[in-house]
């Protein structure tokens, strides 16, 4: 392969060094590493040290003002208005497969690398399409944050780890001196201390007044702290002496009302998806003539969601871009903000934001 350039993005973490590790045995490799904010310094520097020990190239490409402008203010948005989002999903498309992918064609790179676990195949009828599928070992599966990369992104990018278990990665990175002494998992939301997503939006918004807990009859219950402390099928924190459990199954934001009922009232047969986006472009057509069936395609509804089948999907009977998912089985806590990602068999056929 002559184009064998590839620029590997390094977070100091052990996945993207094992990736770069292997990598290194075919290509030409270098580091490329995202700064992002403060909260990103120690991922900047242990990714300089790996590079020097893997002795290959290093830069870092300034993306703060990109990433406050493209993730931190539209999570901050969202939770003001009672979403619940998931900026990692954002954070592939648009900063990592966006800004960071043309900061490695400058530089000279023909592909960008990562460290998640998922793989891609070449279509086989025409070899026109790159298709993205589920990691080989499902409990490291990350294919559901990458649902939103298009055609254009998947053909200029590797994931080496695809068929690899996290076990086989860290003998690796042990073996070849590529991880930190007590080095933790990556956190959940890498801007957010502590993992304290309602402590953040504390101190970076000002949408947080108290309003009424009401019951399914419209019964006051009691007084909630701000829409942003609460989201879909939540339990925890939220009135005491109740003879049952009692769970968030709505938020109002209009009335800034939270209400509460019991747990089946969280279970939902139908939902509807807004920003709707195909990692195939055929795959809208394929639904529509039938090639595609309903019965062939599972979803999640959340990443740690176990693929439910969907009964009937719907094109364009909502709005543009929006797509209509009627399930075989309810779903508990459908939670707008959330990631619907739409699977055939291990096959990402796209997916959308739940609305």
């Amino acid at each position: 392969m002559r184009k064998n350039n590839v620029a590997v993005a390094m977070s100091g973490g052990i996945d993207s060094s094992v990736a770069a590790f292997l990598l290194q045995k075919k290509y030409q490799v270098f580091g490329l590493t995202m700064s992002l904010g403060p909260f990103h310094k120690q991922a900047v520097e242990r990714a300089k040290i790996i590079c020097n020990r893997l002795k290959i190239p290093h830069y870092i490409i300034d993306l703060q003002k990109e990433f406050q402008k493209e993730i931190i203010n539209p999570f901050i948005k969202e939770y003001c208005q009672a979403r619940t989002p998931n900026p990692c999903v954002w954070c592939n498309q648009r900063i990592k497969f966006g800004y960071l992918l043309k900061a490695a064609q400058k530089l000279g790179a023909n592909y960008l690398a990562t460290g998640h676990y998922a793989r891609l195949r070449l279509e086989t009828l025409n070899l026109k399409f790159q298709i993205l599928k589920k990691a080989k070992y499902k409990k490291r599966d990350q294919s559901y944050f990458l649902y939103r990369l298009s055609q254009k992104q998947l053909k200029k990018t590797i994931f080496p780890l695809g068929n690899m278990s996290k076990t086989q990665v860290e003998k690796i990175a042990i073996q070849n001196n590529l991880c930190f002494k007590n080095q933790e998992e990556s956190r959940e939301i890498c801007f957010i201390p502590d993992n304290d997503y309602r402590k953040f939006l504390e101190n970076n918004s000002s949408c947080f007044k108290h309003g009424h807990i009401k019951d399914l009859k419209g019964n006051i219950l009691g007084e909630h702290k701000g829409l942003p402390f609460y989201t879909i099928g939540q339990r925890k924190g939220l009135i005491s002496g109740s003879k049952f459990p009692l769970y968030v199954v709505q938020i109002k934001v209009k009335e800034n009302t939270i209400i509460l009922g019991p747990e089946k009232s969280l279970y939902k047969k139908q939902l509807v998806v807004k920003n709707i986006t195909w990692t195939n472009n055929q795959f809208p057509v394929e639904i529509k003539s039938g090639l595609i069936k309903a019965k062939d395609i599972t979803t999640k509804i959340r990443y740690r969601h176990c693929p439910s089948q969907i009964s009937k999907i719907l094109l364009a009977q909502v709005g543009p871009g929006q797509v209509k998912i009627e399930f075989k089985k309810a779903q508990r806590a459908i939670t707008p903000g959330q990631s619907m990602v739409i699977y055939k068999g291990e096959q990402v056929l796209g997916g959308g934001i739940i609305d």
